[in-house]
Parts: structure tokens; C-alpha cells; sequence
């Protein structure tokens, strides 16, 4: 008989002691159990060794167990969680842990119902007017005869970087932001990453946080990478992004404020659309707009790109390749619907890919590469928590004085912010969840 959560840690052996927090034990215990039914749910874990050897050692349990786990910690979370912020974050985590149990014991929900309970917020289908709209602005400042995607595509070849430069070119930029970062934000002592270029992944880039304050940056070069790609990748993953973001909140929330349960990062819950909308905005931090044209120029010229030995022709293209950025961003809006269309209205494959290409503009290898990432297990659920995570933490930045603005974002960086939470500070509310449905 497995003893009570929340209570006895028995590990080997050991004899039990009491738990320090159990309600924070109980959600590491439970993400660590639908981990094991669910490989890749767990994204990181630096908690308690025992718990993580507990789950791993103990038989498989079943899914509908998992479901009245998932009950009992909410209807206690109710009651002994005091501070507010603490129990509108775990509640909102532990409502998409219960759907994903749920899912497994035999009731899953529909598409975009599964969506909205494991993100606590609902994603909108965009008005493909949005699109063609882009579109027309990428027209006029890329104009020519070819089609638009064929242009496209000539203009980022201009701004490929040469494979064998991608690793130097990359460390210098990290460091570069490194350095921003710090002034603006201050980093935590000890903090360090490591940086790997892989293949044969669908994701661009990805970050594996190891606690301890140390993660690992491993970017995808099974496309070519372009420099303004890079730069908001590589802002995107370390600086200002998802390295500062963990070990901060390991530093503030786990270190400092013991919420133990802060030690385990999670896949398909609410604490990705408000990290995935963070590291989109960080990019700017990184690299203000009014700055990124400069930036670029010299990345081609560390790169021994062609393009940089263009003299002022470098910088005018450089401009605009700046100015290309915001309607390429909401090109990308695309893909919301492209997950909606394959996964809520059943539209085959092959369809979906022809509308990436044909409305979202995507040269067709980069539109199969989207779609392996919609198409994934683990991910298909993923997507939406870039664009709405953006668009939500977007107006919420914004509703302040620009000055304000870099105090507001390392909010995100040190505090349990739900979307919930956000979104109660913004007036109105689009799209608002409740974490207790």
C-alpha cells in the first residue's frame, strides 16, 4: 500500500521523516508520475533527490489514480495556501496536470478545451486578413516581380550565416547579451550556460535548465540561420529569455522564498505561455530596435558574410531587415491557425502545409519543419503558447510608461505570475481562463 502524500518521504529504506512543505512535495510528486505516462512532461527537475527517486521507482501509477491526486492537492491548495499569488499560480498548474491525467485515464477533451485547461487561456484563431495584411507590407518594402516567397527567400540568403561561422558567432552574441542583461536586470551569482549546435530536431533552438543555476542552449541547424534569426533566438534562449528567467526564479523563488515546487519546470502548463511570451519580448531588450540595424552589420562582418563588404548598402539592408521584422512576426500568427486547422478541424496534412505556404508565406521546407513541430506529441498542444504568450505579456508591458518598462518585465523573471494574473492587471481581459475549471 503506497502511504499518503504529504506526509513520509520513504526512500531505500530511509527511515521517514516529515515533509517540509507537502502541498509544494505532493505537485513535484505528481508532475514526476505523469512524466512517467507522459515522457518529456517534465522539462527540468532540481528538487528533492528522494522525490525524483521515489517516481522513478516505484510502480506505475495508474492515471485515474493520478486524477484524484490531482482533486485532492486543488481542494487543498484552496484552503492551506495563504499567500495569493502562490495559489492562483499551483491551482493553474495543477488544473493542467489533472487534464493531462485525465486525458490518459480515457477522457480527453476536445482540442481546443484540452488547450485552454492546460494553458489557462484560450487561443484565437487569427482573421486571415491579418496575414494578407503582413503580406503587403513585406510586398512593399521587398518589392519585385518574383512571388513573395521567392523574395523572401533571395533576402534571407543574403543574411545566411556561413555553417562554420555559426558557433563563434553565436558565443559572441551570447555574451553580448550576457552583458546587457546584467546591467538591466542583474544576474544571479554562479549563473552559467553552455552552448551546443544539434540537428534533426523540430524545435529551433531549446534550453534544458540543469538547476544550480547552470543550463545548456542547444540550437537547431538543420535550416540555414539568418542573423536577425539568430539574434532573436539566442536572445530568445539565454539573455534576456529562458536562462535568465530559470535561474532567477531558482535564485528568488526556490533559494530565497522556499516555493520548492518552482523547482520542477513543466511542458503543456501555464507557466510556458508566460516563459515563451517573456523570452519573445526579451529579444528587444537584447536588441532595442533603434539599435539592432548596427548589430547586424557587425554579426555579417564577424560572420565573413558577402553582405558586409557592401559598405552603406549593408546598413540600408540592414535597416530593412529591421523594418521586415513586425510583419514577419505577425506572419508567424499563422501557425495558431495552423494547429487549429490540423488538430480542431481536421484538416489533412498535406492541406495545412499548402496553407503555411500559400497564406503564411513560409518557403515550403520551413513550413514542413512548422508543421513537425504542430504534428509532435508532445508539442502539437505547444504552439499556441508563443503567440498568445507574446500578445498577452505584450499589452501588459506596454500598459506602463515606457521607463517602467524593465522593471515590469523582471517581474516575470523573479515572480508566480499566471496568465490569470496578468491578465487581471489589464483592462479588459480577452481570452481569460478560469484556473479552477
Amino acid at each position: 500500500m503506497t502511504e499518503p502524500l504529504g506526509t513520509v518521504v520513504a526512500v531505500g529504506g530511509q527511515r521517514r521523516v516529515p515533509v517540509p512543505d507537502p502541498i509544494a512535495y505532493d505537485y513535484l510528486l505528481l508532475a514526476l508520475r505523469l512524466d512517467q505516462h507522459v515522457p518529456g512532461l517534465v522539462d527540468g527537475f532540481y528538487g528533492p533527490a528522494e522525490l525524483k527517486a521515489r517516481a522513478d521507482t516505484e510502480a506505475l501509477r495508474p492515471a485515474t489514480r493520478l486524477v484524484d491526486d490531482a482533486a485532492r492537492l486543488l481542494d487543498r491548495i484552496a484552503t492551506d495556501v495563504a499567500e495569493p499569488d502562490r495559489r492562483d499560480w499551483l491551482t493553474a498548474q495543477v488544473v493542467a496536470l489533472r487534464t493531462h491525467a485525465e486525458a490518459l485515464a480515457g477522457e480527453p477533451l476536445p482540442y481546443l478545451e484540452h488547450v485552454e485547461r492546460c494553458f489557462a487561456w484560450s487561443p484565437v484563431r487569427r482573421d486571415e486578413a491579418l496575414f494578407h495584411d503582413a503580406a503587403a507590407e513585406i510586398d512593399r518594402l521587398l518589392p519585385g516581380p518574383q512571388p513573395l516567397a521567392e523574395r523572401l527567400g533571395a533576402w534571407e540568403d543574403r543574411f545566411t550565416i556561413p555553417p562554420d561561422r555559426v558557433a563563434d558567432v553565436l558565443a559572441w552574441l551570447v555574451a553580448r547579451f550576457r552583458a546587457r542583461a546584467e546591467g538591466v536586470f542583474g544576474l544571479p551569482d554562479g549563473e552559467d550556460l553552455r552552448i551546443r549546435l544539434v540537428t534533426k530536431q523540430p524545435w529551433t533552438g531549446y534550453n534544458w535548465y540543469d538547476g544550480g543555476r547552470q543550463s545548456r542552449f542547444d540550437l537547431n541547424t538543420d535550416l540555414p540561420i539568418t542573423a536577425a534569426r539568430l539574434i532573436h533566438v539566442a536572445a530568445h534562449e539565454t539573455y534576456p529569455g529562458h536562462h535568465l528567467e530559470h535561474v532567477s526564479k531558482e535564485a528568488e523563488l526556490v533559494d530565497r522564498r522556499q516555493r520548492l515546487e518552482a523547482s520542477v519546470l513543466l511542458i503543456n502548463t501555464p507557466e510556458c505561455l508566460i516563459s515563451e511570451g517573456l523570452a519573445d519580448l526579451g529579444h528587444r531588450f537584447a536588441s532595442p530596435a533603434d539599435e539592432e540595424a548596427d548589430l547586424l552589420v557587425e554579426l555579417c562582418e564577424r560572420a565573413g558574410m558577402a553582405i558586409a563588404t557592401d559598405g552603406p548598402a549593408a546598413r540600408v539592408a540592414a535597416v530593412t531587415t529591421v523594418a521586415l521584422a513586425e510583419p514577419l512576426q505577425r506572419l508567424t500568427g499563422s501557425r495558431v491557425n495552423a494547429a487549429i486547422m490540423r488538430h480542431a478541424d481536421g484538416v489533412p496534412h498535406d492541406e495545412v502545409l499548402a496553407w503555411l505556404v500559400d497564406v503564411g508565406r513560409y518557403a515550403p521546407a520551413v513550413a514542413a519543419k512548422r508543421l513537425e513541430f504542430m504534428e509532435h506529441p508532445l508539442w502539437r498542444t505547444y504552439v499556441f503558447v508563443y503567440h498568445e504568450g507574446e500578445a498577452l505579456l505584450r499589452a501588459w508591458l506596454q500598459a506602463v510608461p515606457e521607463q517602467e518598462r524593465a522593471a515590469r518585465f523582471g517581474r516575470l523573471l523573479r515572480e508566480q505570475l499566471s496568465p490569470a494574473a496578468i491578465a487581471a492587471e489589464l483592462e479588459p481581459a480577452p481570452g481569460r481562463v478560469s484556473s479552477s475549471s
